[in-house]
């Protein structure tokens, strides 16, 4: 069933983001950011935090997980170290994931040859 619970809630908030590129004007990047400051917004009010634990990698891979990490890397760095914790936090709670798209970007720069519009 977790499998199933993950489809569907990571299925549904890409259907959202489907729906916002199709029905607004508003732009992919905007979307992306409004995702990620989503994610941060319900993880501070305490609504995330569920539904990853039900929900799993439905909702921790799409970019609304990417605003989770980052809310709740600050959070225990906050706890761990003060104020201090708020800069520094974030980033240490997602370097591997920072770090693995820079990675694959280059090697997909590398193998792909850009094309001019």
């Amino acid at each position: 069933m977790q499998y199933l619970y993950s489809f569907i809630i990571g299925g549904m908030l890409c259907v959202i983001a489907q729906i916002l590129i199709d029905k607004t004007k508003l732009t992919p990047a905007r979307i992306l950011v409004t995702y990620v400051c989503a994610g941060v917004l319900l993880t501070a009010i305490g609504v995330y935090g569920p539904l990853v634990d039900f929900a799993g990698a439905g909702a921790t891979v799409p970019l609304t997980g990417f605003g989770y990490s980052l809310a709740t890397g600050i959070e225990e760095a906050v706890a761990k170290d003060g104020w201090l914790g708020a800069f520094s936090g974030g980033l240490t709670a997602c370097s591997a994931g920072i770090a693995a798209a820079i990675f694959f970007g280059l090697i997909a720069a590398l193998i792909r040859k850009a094309v001019s519009k």
